[in-house]
């Protein structure tokens, strides 16, 4: 052993001394091999594109967090206590503790990743490599698509922002910087998305880079919201006591000049996203057959069997990296199938959903309240998991509790023993599986969630990706603008487009109901694409959406006269069921709307870093 350990360090000095006799200035200054210089990156096709490719990571799962942002609209409510969620919709004052805010969207991630695009558009402004097939105007279109993304999500969810357009670096006179106008922060990001749309014009563009189409759609996207009540000063004014008293208005839209010419500009760029591309509208003549109809749904929002063609730009996730955006089916799947019930729809969500008649949901009718699952909107039964739908196979120990694989919300009258007992549903806050993820509202969510049966929520990744940006979104921005505009013939058109495509009946509304049913048919179309937060704050309707008391339902099976069931199942045949809307108490979730939360608070620690940020109205500071 000894006499390894003298070998040993006989060649380490022999070595040493020759590396010091030896080498030369280039061998003492070799730079880490586990890192690659700045000025290597920008110097070399390969390593450039890297970079690039690295700024995408900002859109993190996109909206397939466990948290998700349908959460804080009147989509659903989060099962899951002291988690900051819902302390958004409720009335606080406190920029030091803003509740929950993903990281999707967040100032601070944000303006991180507009850094690393001011980077690379700074360093492709004068490549150091040749533009063979394109590739600078590739990530140079790239970068600037990425930096007008995250600037947009700035700009909806905050208000104007400090416009950054170039790298800061060490030893600057300063770091604070201003809020620019609302106006200001539009152009900046059309121009960068008009700029996008120029160099990534002809350019082939793999599954998950941002590609022409993609920088038309956000554009469209962001036109939209800049033409909105909330960002007309005037209107927004008249409409909410806390914007008519802020005293810095410009950050919050636009203080003066023509509305209508507004939404002429929001129209041509939605028309340009139809006139280059084609979705996956179908082009129908008429609605299609109900059961296809739910299929077709089914196929857009899993991007299958066609559906892919609905996508522009899109996160997506691979099973070989088993990512949390692969975990929709866990995060929000029924508590009886192992999963945690995590974003559960509410009742007001599905009682918007329309008769297949195209007629409205009532309560009131004895027909729809007696069976208020019967005859709905196709896209009803392709996005909510209700009580006794049909679902996956349950994990083998649960299989003899429920052989048939449905959905089990309520509590119904089963034989046991000879006698009559309560069986609470296996999908329950009171059944025998993991009741501590029961849903408090009474149903699941299904939409974007793989149905094949070999896909285990509890414990497989599934491969669906997030829509940021898909091809309907623009023909209900088209819609939207035509019926601004008074183009109501052309809006119909559209809309119809949409709602053939899922087997509901065309609309001939006009005025004020159009409009109405119009925002409907985005409610539901769009449902979980986080839509629904952004529309209700700029249509100023909030107060009656998003600030409503949630609630669900209760559900009650009684065995029919001379009945016996002993093992339950869900059969009309055998049961009498009774449905009833029930607020959801509120301890659990307790929403209420001020005007302040039209706009997120900037929060305190970004305060503090930069001076010559102006806090958002109704926020102390």
């Amino acid at each position: 052993m000894n006499k390894l350990k003298n070998i040993s360090y006989m060649v380490l000095v022999t070595l040493s001394s020759w590396m010091m006799g030896s080498c030369n200035a280039d061998f003492v200054n070799t730079d880490p091999l586990g890192e690659v210089s700045e000025s290597d990156v920008w110097s070399d096709a390969a390593l450039a594109e890297a970079a690039v490719t690295d700024i995408y990571r900002g859109l993190g799962n996109g909206g397939f967090d466990e948290q998700m942002l349908a959460s804080l609209t009147d989509e659903a409510i989060f099962t899951h206590p002291g988690r900051g969620i819902t302390t958004i919709t409720e009335a606080r004052s406190n920029p030091a503790d803003i509740g929950w805010v993903n990281n999707t969207l967040s100032w601070g991630n944000m303006y991180s990743y507009i850094r690393s695009a001011n980077v690379a558009i700074q360093n492709l402004t004068e490549p150091e490599f040749p533009n063979e097939n394109g590739i600078v105007d590739r990530l140079m279109g790239e970068a600037k698509f990425m930096r007008a993304y995250y600037s947009h999500q700035l700009l909806r969810y905050y208000g104007a922002f400090p416009i950054v357009d170039r790298p800061y670096t060490l030893g600057e006179e300063s770091y604070d910087a201003a809020r620019n106008t609302w106006e200001e922060c539009v152009d900046f990001i059309v121009t960068d998305l008009d700029d996008a749309a120029t160099l990534l014009d002809g350019k082939s563009m793999a599954a998950g880079r941002t590609n022409r189409i993609a920088a038309l759609a956000l554009k469209s996207r962001v036109l939209l919201y800049a033409a909105s009540d909330l960002h007309d000063i005037p209107t927004a004014s008249a409409n909410s006591s806390v914007i008519s008293g802020y005293s810095n208005p410009e950050f919050l839209g636009y203080t003066s000049g023509d509305r209508t010419q507004r939404w002429q500009r929001a129209q041509t760029a939605a028309k340009a996203v139809l006139d280059n591309a084609d979705g996956n509208l179908l082009n129908l003549d008429g609605p299609v057959p109900h059961e296809e109809g739910i299929q077709n749904y089914i196929n857009n929002s899993l991007s299958k069997n066609g559906g892919e063609n609905e996508l522009i730009f899109a996160r997506y996730f691979i099973n070989a990296k088993q990512e949390n955006g692969g975990r929709q089916g866990l995060f929000n799947g029924p508590n009886g199938y192992n999963n945690w019930a995590g974003n559960t729809p509410i009742q007001h969500f599905v009682d918007d959903y329309e008769m297949m008649d195209g007629t409205e949901f009532d309560w009131d009718n004895p027909e729809h309240a007696s069976a208020p699952y019967d005859n709905r909107d196709a896209r009803f039964y392709a996005s909510i998991l209700y009580d006794g739908a049909q679902w996956k196979p349950r994990s083998s120990a649960n299989q003899p509790r429920d052989p048939l694989g449905q959905i089990q919300t309520g509590q119904y009258e089963i034989i046991s023993g000879g006698e009559t007992v309560i069986h609470f549903g296996l999908d329950t806050r009171n059944g025998p599986i993991e009741d501590w993820n029961g849903s408090y509202t009474g149903y699941y969510m299904r939409k974007f969630i793989d149905p094949d049966p070999a896909i285990v929520d509890q414990n497989t990744w599934q491969e669906i990706p997030w829509p940021v940006l898909r091809y309907t979104e623009a023909v209900l921005n088209y819609v939207e603008t035509c019926i601004e505009l008074g183009q109501e013939e052309e809006a119909r058109n559209w809309l119809n487009k949409i709602r053939y495509r899922v087997g509901m009946p065309a609309i001939n509304d006009s005025g004020e109901a159009l409009m109405e049913r119009y925002r409907n048919e985005r409610r539901i179309e769009m449902a979980y694409e986080e839509q629904r937060y952004h529309d209700c704050r700029r249509w100023m309707i909030p107060e009656e959406t998003l600030g409503r008391k949630a609630n669900g339902i209760n559900i009650v099976g009684e065995l029919k006269p001379g009945e016996s069931l002993s093992l339950y199942r869900y059969d009309p045949n055998i049961y009498n069921y009774s449905y009833q809307a029930v607020n959801i108490d509120p301890g659990k979730e307790n929403r209420t709307w001020l005007d302040k939360m039209y706009f997120l608070p900037i929060s305190q620690d970004e305060m503090n870093r930069n001076a010559a940020l102006v806090q958002n109205p109704g926020y102390t500071e």
